[in-house]
């Protein structure tokens, strides 16, 4: 049996949880990257919305790539975490992990820096407001 403390886990806050559904695989019958990657980026964009206390919007995704294939009915869980605030922009770096079954040992799939920007209501770039 397995050391909780010896196992990996995600860091940050889980900031979106989904199941993989069928819809979203490809021909090999895998969840598609571009999939995970929305989620991702909806997951970062709730973390960085609140610093912003406002709108913002995806300007980069950096460093990704992907460890294990993600399987239909795997609960995938995104995690967040800022890790660094500019005037106007703001770094979230994103863990995907995922359960497999009614197992409770969780897999790391992905993980990505996400950039966005604070936009006012025009869509240009505004100061972060707690700043």
């Amino acid at each position: 049996m397995n050391n909780l403390d010896d196992s990996p886990q995600p860091s940050g806050s889980l900031s979106l949880q989904t199941v993989a559904m069928p819809k979203d695989t490809n021909a090999n019958g895998d969840i598609f990257g571009g999939w995970l990657l929305s989620q991702m980026d909806i997951a970062a964009g709730v973390a960085a919305a609140k610093v912003a206390g406002g709108r913002v919007a995806t300007v980069a995704i950096d460093n990704m790539s992907f460890l294990i294939p993600v399987q239909v009915g795997s609960v995938v869980g995104c995690y967040t975490e800022v890790v660094n605030i500019g005037r106007s922009s703001i770094q979230v770096l994103v863990e995907v992990w995922i359960d497999k079954g009614l197992s409770e040992e969780k897999m790391k799939v992905t993980e990505g820096l996400f950039v966005f920007v604070s936009i006012d209501n025009n869509g240009r770039t505004r100061a972060v407001d707690n700043l």
